[in-house]
């Protein structure tokens, strides 16, 4: 079939890219998102727009709160009739469900502090699990004011999580779509590199003026090879990340028991408790033992505020306080816990230091997770999650421009889908993001579920892109380019802008105000971040009109002996 190994390389890289390349551009897109989530959340939710707070006192204000917490009906619904054994008599109803635990979890990003309550499930199918139905809620640490559950959070709550799971959760389908595009990243990635025999010349080459195909093979090239290392470790660690917990979940397989008589014996060496007593105890000052938690840690060289804090068996004899510092100094996942009785306050364990292989994996995994406090380096991520979504783009439409020709030819549509794809996965998922923005603004705060008009509001935007791109894109069977792409430059800029203007008007929150006289980056980041894609959509959107309208035809008909051959060159995706 192949001549050679590195055509076999250039089709696996060719083939493989085309038919998962749809999925890593979303994954690289709202990764990059990501990155800068809590601040998109200040941004969509302008209750939350003031400074980081510390973790505050939850003997006064946390508890009360956390005692008010009820089973969320959506967790209940779904999950407890699989949880319950009915052979052990009735379900137990959702507002009679047992308190087992509690937890707070704050960052240095992140202003208003995320709390919950896991609910035991009695009369479980497998009570050595510790399943549990949850609540959760959001608050004001400053007065301790709820944060209405409607209120989507946009960046955390939804671009976050697309890169991860693309929302399809059923199964954890979407996981597995998602690591298996990763997977094909690498190949890609290792691919191209075989393929590339003068991939250091490719590194300064990039002819802008040249036709489509040149100059879209030659921006491929740059963008794959300018961030080899970047794509390299965020699949590899994305991978790694998930992988016993998902891909190879060895506690959820025949090895189950062995994990359950694990987590007991650990249980026993650790001296913090795995089951309940069933004896009530009462909770003592979980305040003092925070005071005591950030002395140790400044003993040792660590001074830091609590990150996450966990009372484990709540009321009962064998209850246990997790304390952890946040670890925003440093890359590696640390939390250096510390773990008291619940009812006397006593120390039970300091968390020891981490072993090689331990540390490695908390390191990797840091760096995909970036938890740190580094801007330059938050926006270099950025940068490296965007350079993958151009060298995903430009391999689409290398691919299309290589075939269109002889598709148009011979009558075939292949391209013609292909394209129309590709301007979804690019284009109309960049307008289905900014539109949700914009959608945002426009919705009144007080609405009742705010939330899911802006999460139906982003996939009607994209249906809509994609309808618009196959609609638009029949210039394509004829050799020609879909003008769906510039008529979609034109729409998120125009989204982008409206995006800006509707956050002034609705919240008094404008640029001159973000920047100069009320100083409030998370908000103005977005806003000027809205305005350069703007920008870009706008200057990408004449370029594309100057090559419709054959501005650059003169040049791209003349023999040029650096164009790619395709007995030479390769099909990139």
């Amino acid at each position: 079939m192949f001549t050679n190994f590195r055509q076999a390389m250039t089709w696996l890289h060719t083939w493989m890219g085309l038919v998962l390349g749809f999925v890593l551009m979303v994954c690289f897109f709202f990764g990059s998102l990501a990155v800068f989530d809590r601040e998109i959340d200040r941004w969509a939710i302008p209750q939350t727009r003031f400074e980081p707070q510390p973790m505050p006192s939850l003997d006064r204000m946390l508890l009360p709160i956390l005692q008010q917490v009820q089973p969320d009906e959506k967790d209940y619904a779904a999950n407890m009739p699989t949880l319950h054994d009915p052979a052990k008599g009735p379900m137990t109803p959702r507002l009679e469900l047992p308190v087992d635990e509690y937890w707070a979890y704050t960052t240095h990003r992140d202003p208003v502090l995320a709390m919950g309550v896991g609910f035991g499930v009695p009369l479980a199918k497998n009570p050595q699990d510790h399943n549990h139905i949850y609540g959760d809620v959001t608050i004001d640490p400053r007065s301790g004011a709820l944060v209405p559950n409607d209120a989507l959070k946009i960046g955390s709550r939804w671009f976050y999580p697309m890169h991860i799971h693309l929302h399809w959760t059923w199964k954890d389908i979407g996981i597995w779509i998602v690591g298996i595009a990763a997977f094909t990243m690498l190949v890609a990635l290792v691919t191209g590199v075989i393929m590339h025999r003068k991939i250091f010349r490719e590194f300064f080459t990039f002819r802008p003026k040249k036709h489509t195909q040149r100059s879209t093979l030659d921006l491929h090239n740059l963008t794959g090879v300018v961030a080899l290392p970047f794509h390299f470790f965020f699949a590899f660690t994305g991978l790694v990340i998930l992988a016993s917990y998902i891909y190879f979940p060895v506690s959820h397989t025949l090895l189950k028991p062995l994990h359950q008589q694990h987590e007991v014996q650990e249980a026993k060496a650790t001296g913090l408790p795995h089951e309940r007593s069933g004896v009530a105890a009462p909770l003592s000052s979980v305040d003092a033992m925070v005071a005591e938690a950030k002395r140790r840690w400044a003993a040792r060289d660590m001074a830091g505020e609590v990150g996450y804090l966990q009372v484990h068996h709540v009321g009962d004899a064998n209850s246990y306080v997790s304390i952890f510092r946040a670890g925003s100094d440093r890359v590696a996942l640390v939390g250096e816990g510390i773990h008291f009785k619940a009812s006397t306050g006593e120390v039970l364990r300091e968390d020891p230091p981490r072993t090689v292989v331990s540390e490695i994996n908390e390191f990797l995994t840091g760096l995909h997770l970036q938890h740190f406090e580094h801007w330059l380096l938050r926006w270099l991520y950025v940068l490296g999650g965007l350079l993958g979504c151009v060298c995903i783009a430009t391999g689409f439409v290398f691919f299309v421009e290589k075939r269109k020709a002889a598709h148009a030819k011979a009558g075939g549509q292949g391209s013609r889908v292909v394209d129309a794809l590709a301007v979804t996965s690019v284009t109309g998922m960049v307008i289905a993001a900014v539109g949700m923005l914009a959608v945002n603004r426009m919705l009144p705060a007080d609405l009742a579920g705010k939330g899911d008009w802006e999460k139906l509001a982003f996939w009607g935007i994209w249906v809509l892109a994609m309808l618009q791109a196959f609609v638009r894109s029949a210039p394509v069977a004829q050799g020609r380019m879909n003008p769906a792409w510039r008529e979609h430059c034109w729409a998120i800029a125009g989204l982008a802008v409206a995006a800006v203007v509707l956050n002034a008007i609705t919240t008094g929150d404008h640029l001159v105000k973000t920047v100069f006289t009320d100083t409030y980056w998370p908000v103005a980041g977005v806003d000027l971040s809205l305005l350069a894609t703007a920008g870009i959509a706008l200057w990408a959107a004449r370029k594309l009109a100057q090559r419709e309208r054959g501005v650059t035809a003169s040049k791209s008909a003349k023999t040029d002996p650096s164009e790619p051959n395709d007995s030479a060159e390769v099909a990139h995706v």
